[in-house]
């Protein structure tokens, strides 16, 4: 019995349907491979004690490399200065971002258009662009080789997106759960703190694991602005695993590479949950 043409079209769809997504996989297939290669590299580096530049199975397994770094001066007095600089950076970023998305969000105006143009804007200069400027500055008001100096820059220069990522989540919040508070005696602060961010956790969630992973791998900014060795975060110090004349210790500058990844990998997972939820906003305006 012969098919009808509405059926051979129907199969003949459904087959480019099929080549389309197989093709999709495909491709899809391409690109983890070439982001797992890297990670399989350092994970078996970490415990091959002949390691390179090769991807290879380990010739035997050895804890080594992970004994040859894990001291002070190597590995935990540089993770404590890259705590100390992201945490209180991404602190800093995340509470400043609230207070400037809140008048943002809530208050209508002629200037917020521009202002978010503007900061806008600021995210899309160079870091290597304005580096001269600011440690120059830095230098003249005292602020070079200096934790909270670093911290400053470090919160200013994720600022502007933080604040644009902040507006966008706060003005998913519904005005009238404001409004009632505000009947109630509360101020304007205390609305921010008691009802707004409350109900945007996975807002906070964003801005925090996005400010703090941006600082937590920037190389250039303490490179240039921290000048003593006991104060360059692990950022910095994984330099010096490349020796003179193309010299690596890869075994050891992968052991490290696991042990730097292991704060955002916790970050991440602490506060996955947040990163996840909705705004559970149901019913919550309603009657």
């Amino acid at each position: 019995m012969s098919l009808s043409p509405r059926s051979l079209s129907s199969r003949s769809l459904s087959s480019r349907r099929a080549a389309r997504r197989l093709a999709a996989d495909a491709g899809l297939l391409v690109v983890a491979v070439a982001f797992l290669l890297p990670l399989a590299w350092v994970v078996l580096s970490a415990f091959d004690p002949h390691a390179g530049l090769r991807v290879k199975a380990p010739d035997g397994v050895t804890l080594d490399h992970f004994e040859a770094i894990l001291t002070d001066e190597i590995t935990f007095t540089p993770l404590l200065n890259s705590l100390l600089l992201c945490g209180g950076a991404t602190a800093l970023t995340v509470v400043c971002a609230a207070l400037a998305a809140y008048p943002l969000s809530r208050y209508r105006s002629r200037l917020n258009r521009p202002f978010l143009l503007t900061i806008l804007f600021a995210t899309s200069l160079p870091i290597t662009a304005i580096m001269v400027p600011v440690y120059a500055l830095f230098v003249r008001v005292n602020l070079i080789d200096t934790m909270q100096g670093t911290i400053f820059f470090f919160a200013a220069s994720q600022l502007p997106f933080g604040i644009w990522l902040m507006k966008n989540f706060m003005d998913g919040v519904p005005k009238e759960l404001e409004e009632a508070a505000w009947t109630d005696g509360a101020s304007s602060l205390q609305s921010l703190l008691r009802i707004v961010l409350p109900l945007m956790g996975p807002g906070v969630a964003v801005v925090t694991v996005f400010s703090f992973v941006m600082m937590w791998g920037n190389f250039f900014v303490p490179f240039m602005l921290l000048l003593s060795p006991d104060l360059m975060p692990a950022s910095v110090s994984i330099n010096d695993f490349f020796g003179n004349r193309g010299m690596v210790a890869y075994g050891q500058l992968a052991a490290f590479s696991i042990v730097y990844s292991t704060p955002v990998i916790l970050l991440y997972v602490l506060i996955s949950r947040r990163l996840g939820a909705g705004f559970a906003l149901g019913g919550a305006v309603k009657g």
